[in-house]
Parts: structure tokens; sequence; C-alpha cells
């Protein structure tokens, strides 16, 4: 916009060139989130359900998605309950690793939730090797004097009373669950 006009004669494969690089630059530090889905069933064994959602927290800690996908068959859909159950103990198991994102809610014959990655977990520590292990024994003071940790036990043939809870002056009232949101 100077006056008069001031053009700059370049290099126009090199600026081809340059703009490739900026392009280049950009898509590394970009972040691709995908959406990883596991599925469960109403009738899920205790061990699968383990492994599952063990693998849905691996999935959380990478920085993926994780559509929870509880699959009905037959007569089944009749108790959206169960489904319920297993999605409200996955979250729960799962905890502060993730938020949930999609409610859970009902499609046909399916029940899913979707959960996302609370923040970016700081990279887990790798296995430490033999000599962070003796440098971390070495910073131990030494003394000449054993501490606590290191005398003996105590021990004595005398019976303890058992322990007994008082009881309280008025009953606990039980607190009823929370209605789930309309399916």
């Amino acid at each position: 916009m100077a006056n008069p006009p001031v053009c700059k004669i370049l290099d126009y494969p090199k600026y081809l060139y340059e703009l490739k690089q900026k392009d280049k630059e950009a898509r590394k530090k970009s972040i691709a989130i995908s959406i990883k889905e596991m599925k469960y069933r109403p009738k899920i064994g205790g061990g699968d359900f383990d492994t599952k959602t063990r693998k849905v927290a691996e999935f959380l800690s990478e920085g993926h998605k994780v559509k929870i996908t509880i699959m009905f068959r037959g007569r089944e859909v009749a108790h959206p309950e169960l489904g319920m159950k297993i999605l409200n103990k996955v979250a729960e198991i799962i905890g502060a690793a993730a938020k949930i994102e999609a409610t859970p809610r009902l499609d046909g014959r399916n029940m899913t939730m979707v959960l996302a990655p609370e923040k970016k977990a700081p990279p887990p520590k790798s296995k430490s090797s033999r000599a962070d292990d003796s440098a971390e024994v070495s910073e131990a003071p030494h003394s000449s004097e054993p501490d606590e940790s290191t005398a003996p036990i105590a021990v004595t043939d005398a019976p303890t009373a058992p322990a007994v809870a008082p009881e309280p002056s008025a009953p606990i009232p039980e607190v009823a669950p929370a209605p789930a949101a309309a399916v």
C-alpha cells in the first residue's frame, strides 16, 4: 500500500516449498483424536468386564474418545436398567480419567455412551533401571542407631478385645437411587 507501489521479486518454487513446509509443520503439531468403541453385553462376566474396562482406560490415557455400546439381544431390550448399571459401573471405575461427553441413551437395540479423556495425562514413568533403584537406596541416611522401622516388634500373648462400633442414636435413612434419565 506504499506510494509508489513496491513489489518484491521472489523465487516462486522456493515460495511453494516454504508453504509446503509450513503446512507440514502444522500437521505435525495437530493431534488426531479418534473414537474407539468397546462393546459390552448385559450378561457380561466379571473377567470380561474387567478386561474391557481396562482397555477403555488405556484408550483414554492415549487421548482417544471411547464409545461404549451395550448390545441387547431378544428380550434383553425390555431391561435397559441392566445396560445403565453396566455403563454406570464403567464410568465409576474409570473415574477422574474421563468425563461423560454423551450421556447413556437407547438407540434401537443398543445403548451408547461416549467418554472423553479429562486432560492430557502426564506420560507414564518408564521402567526404572537398576542404577536408579540403587541411587534411591543409597540416598537414605546412614546411621549406626537402629531406627523404628528396623527395631524388633514386641509380641504379647494377652488377648485383645474385639473392636465394637458404637450404635448410632438415630437410624440412618436409606437414600433412594436417583431416577435414570428418560430413555
